[in-house]
This record gives structure tokens, sequence and C-alpha cells, in this order.
């Protein structure tokens, strides 16, 4: 798998002296690729279809025009996933190195190049270009054939399935605040009777038409304190126009039963990743670490390749726990953490934390110091998931539980 400079120097090998570069533009029905050698020479600019035939012909045809092998040339794709997945197996297939360019910086370094018109050559010799004279740029592209690909291909469905209820859920809390706010705020959308009312019987003017005592009905579930908040909403709020109260008692019933069904889509795929770990040694090693339980292991072994990753640091930057250090002449400053990085990940590990606050483990003792030092729990949570993830880091690194200082 391909190395970066800094994980050549760290592991004490050189850099291999690549000689051919070749960028792949990605994209659905075709690629625009560039090949240079080593120090701008340019090989071959073409378009190229998005099928394996098409592909090891261009792969071919740069190989004899620059009369490079196989092991001297580096592909870099813009896209490591879905799109950019034929470029990457049918590179390895014929013995090449393969890399990838995040999107953010590849939008860098073309502003490093003339020209202000943004195209598909373009983007295609920018990154041959970064390939050649930057490659401190890419990032190295995980193999497939470690076992945990299922996994992660599972990992991606449920984190649509969550993104998908999440936006649900956003969107009902939208049109509950157009029609009633006082009901939005006492309607918690993360207890099932919620889900309940809003399937069975509608909006806030529904359950107004329906009555309380088919309310009390319905959300069985909900404490008499809750009913009796969502009730007393009623009362203070104007009632809209019919047209709208008619639309609510199509709407909300759909976006609820949406709601429910991604949210089981979600139960079942937390299932079979789980399932697809469960033997794997890091699983198991993680399940020792404090407050991690086996739907957080199953999600890091499935999100997380460790080899990516040079140190603990780099994967709290990959999720979002890392604070941002800025420094203009003698003055630094560290303000708060990156809104980038994988916020799965991040809710995950931090939310994950709340289980620790109380016991006596070195992450519960943490938090509790961080509390007397004056900073508030959010902060203090965080700061205790990011102390948690270097531990995190090694076991993951080294494949070995994880043992209390």
């Amino acid at each position: 798998m391909y190395m970066t400079p800094q994980a050549c120097r760290e592991a004490g090998v050189a850099y291999p002296a690549y000689r051919l570069f070749v960028g792949f533009d990605v994209g659905k029905t075709f690629h625009v690729a560039h090949a240079r050698l080593a120090g701008g020479g340019r090989v071959l600019t073409l378009r190229v279809g998005n099928d394996e035939a098409a592909v090891d012909s261009f792969l071919a045809r740069c190989l004899e025009r620059s009369g490079c092998d196989a092991s001297e040339a580096l592909v870099v794709v813009d896209q490591r996933r879905n799109i950019g997945t034929v470029v990457i197996r049918r590179a390895r297939a014929a013995g090449m190195e393969v890399a990838y360019i995040t999107g953010k910086r590849e939008k860098k370094a073309r502003e490093l190049f003339p020209g202000v018109a943004k195209n598909d050559r373009k983007d295609a010799e920018v990154i041959a270009a970064a390939a050649d004279g930057m490659p401190e740029a890419l990032l190295p592209v995980p193999r497939e054939d470690d076992g945990l690909e299922g996994a992660r291909r599972l990992r991606s469905q449920l984190a649509f399935a969550t993104k998908q209820a999440t936006q649900c859920r956003n969107r009902v809390r939208a049109a509950l605040v157009e029609s009633n706010v006082a009901f939005e705020r006492a309607l918690d959308l993360s207890r099932p009777w919620a889900l309940d009312v809003l399937e069975r019987i509608g909006g806030p003017w529904q359950v107004l038409d329906a009555g309380r005592a088919r309310l009390r009905r319905v959300a069985a579930g909900a404490r008499p304190a809750e009913l009796d908040a969502l009730w007393d909403s009623l009362s203070g709020a104007t009632r809209p126009t019919e047209e709208q109260v008619r639309s609510e008692a199509v709407t909300f019933p759909m976006l609820a039963r949406r709601i429910r069904a991604l949210d089981a889509d979600a139960d079942e795929l937390s299932a079979l990743v789980a399932e697809e770990v469960g033997d794997d040694e890091t699983y198991e090693c993680l399940l020792t670490v404090p407050g991690v339980g086996a739907a957080t292991a199953a999600q890091l072994v499935a999100s997380v390749s460790i080899e990516s990753f040079r140190g603990s640091d780099r994967l709290a930057s990959y999720c979002g726990l890392a604070p941002r250090d800025t420094q203009s002449g003698t003055t630094i400053s560290s303000v708060s953490a990156s809104p980038e990085g994988n916020r799965c990940l991040k809710n995950l590990l931090i939310f994950s934390c709340l289980s620790l606050v109380r016991g006596d483990s070195e992450f519960g003792r943490y938090y509790r110091a961080c509390r007397a030092r004056g900073m508030r729990h959010t902060p203090a949570l965080k700061a205790t998931a990011r102390k948690r993830l270097k531990v995190i880091y090694a076991v993951m690194r080294d494949r070995r539980p994880y043992v209390p200082a």
C-alpha cells in the first residue's frame, strides 16, 4: 500500500522514486485522466470511460508512451469510494501504487496553477502535478481485502440511514414550529410515544380535535407531566388556516412512518455491523476500553483504517476532536475543535463517555478534574473523549487489550 513521505521517514525507508504520475478526475460516466513524467513532461491526457477495459487501455498506453515500469507509476484519484473504485482496482491489478487527494486539498493546489477556470482537464492535471511535486498532500487508499470491507459498506449505509432519519426529524420540528411552537417544545421526538402521536393522530391541531382522552390512549408510554405539557401547549396558540391543518393531517403521519422505518433500518444495520466484526481481534480489544460497548467498538472497527493515521492526533483530527491551533508571529492560540471530520464518530465518541462521568476509571476522574477547573459539562466531556481516544488509538494500532495504569 502507498506510504506517504512522512510515513516512510517514520518507518526508516526511502520514499519511492516514482517516474510516472497519473491523475484521475473521476466521474460517474467517464473520467478525465492526465499522465506526466517526474519533473513535468506530459505523457497523455484523455477522457476515459468508467469501465475496466477503458481504464486498462489508458494505463497501458501511459506505460508504453513513458517507457516506465508499472512499479514506477503512481495513480492518484480525487475520490476513493464509489466512482473511484474501478480506477483503484484496475491500477492495482496493473501493479501500480494508488493514492488519493481530498477535494479540499485538490482545490487549494489548483489555486497555485495559472488560470482561474475550473474544468475536468485542469483538475486531472493538478492532481498529477500535486502527486509529483507535493506528495505530502496525498493519502493512502486502504485495501479492500482485510476482511472488514463488508462491515465498512454496512457502516456507510448505516450513516446514510441515520442522516435521513435526522433530516426527517428536523423536517418535523420545522413544520411544528410553523404550526405551534409550544407544541414543538413539548414533543420529544426521541420518545416512541411522540411518533405514535404523530402517526396515529397527526399534528397539534389534529390532537386538539381528537381530544385529551384519545391523546392519553395513543401516548400510553408518556409520563403524566409530559401529557399535561403537550395538552397545555394547545391552548396558547392561534389555530392556522384550515388548509394548513388539512395538510398537516397528511404530512405528519407520513414523516412519522418514515422515521420509524429509518430507525428500524439503522437498528438492523447496527446489528449486522456488529455481527461482521464480532470475530475481529481489534473489536475484542476495544471492548476492554472503559465506556466502549459493542456498538461503539463495531463502528470504530468498520469506520477507521488505523494504518492510515500516523498518531492519535491525526485520528483525533479525523474525528473532529482536535482543537485548531493558530499562530501569528509569537502569538499562538487554540480555538474550538474543527467542525470537519467524521461527525458520526465524533458524536459516538463523546456521548459514549457519559457512562464514565461518575465512574472510578481514569477517564471518570479526568472528567471530574476538568469540571473542578471550571469547565462546563460539554467541554469536559469532549476533553474526556479526546483523552480516551489516545487509548483507543493505541489499542487499535497494537491490537492489545486496554490495561489500566
